[in-house]
């Protein structure tokens, strides 16, 4: 508990005690008054000061109101014993609720982790220790293990493994060597690592993790809102029937007293407490619950909006597929497989393109790079280069065309790496390689669990070919198809699903956040698929599924589905107990006691069961 609540704590139990001794002490009159006082002013001084504070500010209809306006209406007619114990039992809601607030905030505060204390870095020949905002681009970074990487960085010396469970929820550490990338935020494992500072602090994935979550409560959910608007116009309306309670059947059967006390009990039971506290906490537990998973949602509204989700759109490369390239056919024509391999993998040797990662990588050997002279990319279509003296050509049929050089149709689904080679003056065709993306392991899964969940429809778009994607959809359960689609293209489908889709129901788009920000900006929301270290993503996506696993999707829905299921229990629950006991204290058949258990009873069984959102199910 915090110093706050130990204080509470304390005041509740002193009040108690004193309560228990005031209950039994032989005293009446005024002496009976001033015994039950001290324990009432002993808990309750803080909400008297809220109340007559928020009355100076014009705010007077609130919780704090109505429980000072009972409890000293309660005093005022005699009634001690009650005044005292509907503010104690009060106070022990309010402390209920802040533990259980405290709770789920520190679910999303774990997060802070993420914020590097200090960066150690190379400057003026000596090593420095600084604060991560001081760290200039392109300085050297030392991190020792066991240390948090304070800025995003390319590894210049070392290897290790790096911790990144406060960002993607995977206790699987990530390994990285030199040339790889290092996200601020990860903790250091093993090996010593010596960085090159690529952004400064500000614009570092930790920063914007940390920007968001800060943020995250200020797009609050419909339901939240209108309980705001419903509290604001239901505490005057419930003091206005108290004041008729206390005034009416008083003027048939001249009874004052009990009129008074029935009002006063009116007032206590109609306190809003569950409905207010419960509604927004249920939506943080579950914001909290879900980033322990590695899944960000930036507000409660997109919580809401998950939770009807009915029609989700997919891109395919990396979402779907795992974006990276492999080499599945290797069709040479005048060549071995093997020295087609190399030819082209030597012709790429400059090119960081994925395509040209995935040719070397299937070549397996060491490559001689003075074999290769005058390398030059050549936009849109590949590459030239002289190898042993001689010019490849590595590119598409167009490359290929504009070399005059003819060669067949490719047999196979992929994209087709032509090549042509210079050969006593001439440029001959030597065949193709033909690269593929692979299939998520988990995108048949993610497919079916969503459909499991209520999603009416799957689509995929894509810019490839209408023969890559129709592969890839015959292998995934989805309901339809878009291929060789520009992004104007993809935006039309995206405003045609949300035309058509239900009522009520929302419509996701997923992707990686950074070449579809017009389908993200457009769907009801956008959901960025594996953004660590993706600064595009983690702007531009409403929900922000931290690394590649496409099954955190579902649970994601699952979450939300739990936590709108969780709020209106809480709703209902109040209501339906309140009205209740209200119509009752009306008629006389309620006392303060049982008044009090119905107000602050439903409130701490609200708040009980709102963070039951903060568990997060992997599978229902």
């Amino acid at each position: 508990m915090t110093k706050k609540q130990k204080k509470l704590l304390l005041r509740i139990a002193v009040s108690a005690a004193l309560f228990a001794v005031a209950f039994f002490l032989p005293v009446k009159g005024i002496f009976r008054l001033f015994v039950f006082l001290v324990p009432y002013l002993t808990v309750g001084y803080s909400v008297l000061f809220k109340a007559g504070r928020n009355i100076l500010h014009g705010q007077v209809f609130d919780e704090n109101f109505l429980m000072a306006l009972a409890t000293v209406g309660a005093l005022a007619i005699g009634e001690y014993p009650e005044a005292v114990f509907v503010m104690l039992f009060y106070q022990v809601g309010e402390l209920f609720e802040s533990i259980a607030v405290g709770k789920s905030r520190k679910s999303i505060g774990s997060l802070m982790d993420l914020r590097p204390d200090r960066a150690t870095v190379e400057r003026d020949g000596e090593t420095v220790t600084l604060s991560p905002e001081e760290v200039r681009v392109g300085e050297i970074l030392i991190v020792k293990p066991g240390e948090k990487i304070p800025l995003d960085g390319t590894v210049l010396e070392g290897s290790s493994s790096l911790d990144t469970v406060a960002l993607t929820g995977e206790s699987v550490p990530r390994d990285v060597t030199v040339g790889d990338t290092a996200i601020s935020g990860c903790v250091n494992l093993s090996g010593l690592l010596r960085l090159r500072a690529e952004k400064p602090y500000g614009e570092s994935t930790a920063a914007k993790i940390l920007a968001l979550v800060e943020t995250s409560s200020a797009n609050k959910a419909k339901a939240e809102n209108f309980i705001t608007v419903f509290a604001k116009f239901y505490t005057p309306a419930v003091v206005l029937a108290a004041l008729l309670v206390a005034l009416i059947p008083p003027l048939f059967d001249g009874a004052w007293s009990a009129g008074i006390y029935r009002a006063l009990s009116f007032l206590v039971i109609s306190c809003p407490c569950a409905l207010v506290i419960s509604v927004p906490l249920s939506f943080f537990a579950g914001i909290g619950g879900a980033s322990k998973k590695g899944i960000l949602v930036k507000g409660s509204s997109y919580l809401e909006r998950l939770a009807s989700a009915s029609v989700v759109l997919f891109d395919k490369t990396g979402t779907l597929t795992e974006g990276s390239f492999l080499v599945s056919e290797v069709r040479p024509v005048r060549r071995t497989k093997e020295e087609l391999l190399e030819l082209a993998a030597l012709a790429e040797s400059y090119s960081n393109h994925p395509i040209s990662l995935s040719l070397k990588t299937a070549c397996g050997k060491e490559l001689d790079a003075s074999r290769v002279s005058e390398a030059e990319e050549l936009s849109g279509r590949g590459v030239k280069a002289k190898i042993d003296g001689k010019t490849v050509y590595a590119g598409n049929r167009r490359l290929m065309e504009e070399c005059g050089v003819v060669c067949g149709e490719e047999d196979g689904v992929g994209t087709a790496v032509f090549l042509c080679a210079e050969e006593d003056g001439d440029l001959r065709y030597e065949g193709y390689i033909l690269i593929s993306d692979r299939i998520k392991s988990s995108a048949a899964e993610a497919l079916a669990a969503l459909k499991a969940l209520g999603v009416a429809k799957t689509v995929m778009l894509t810019g490839d070919k209408k023969a890559v994607a129709e592969k890839v959809g015959s292998e995934l359960p989805l309901d339809c198809l878009h291929a060789e689609l520009l992004p104007a293209d993809k935006v039309a489908i995206a405003e045609k699903e949300l035309a058509g889709k239900a009522p009520k129901k929302s419509l996701l788009f997923v992707g990686d956040g950074v070449n579809d920000a017009p389908v993200l900006a457009l769907a009801d929301v956008g959901v960025a698929m594996g953004a660590l270290g993706s600064d595009a993503a983690i702007e531009a996506a409403d929900v922000v599924i931290m690394d590649d696993d496409l099954k955190k999707l579902p649970l994601a829905i699952r979450c939300a589905k739990r936590t709108v299921r969780i709020m209106k229990e809480n709703v209902l629950f109040s209501l339906l107990v309140k009205l209740a006991v209200l119509i009752l204290s009306a008629l006389g058949f309620c006392t303060m006691w049982e008044a009090v258990f119905a107000d602050v009873g439903v409130m701490v069984i609200a708040v009980i069961n709102a963070m039951r959102a903060m568990r997060v199910k992997e599978k229902n």
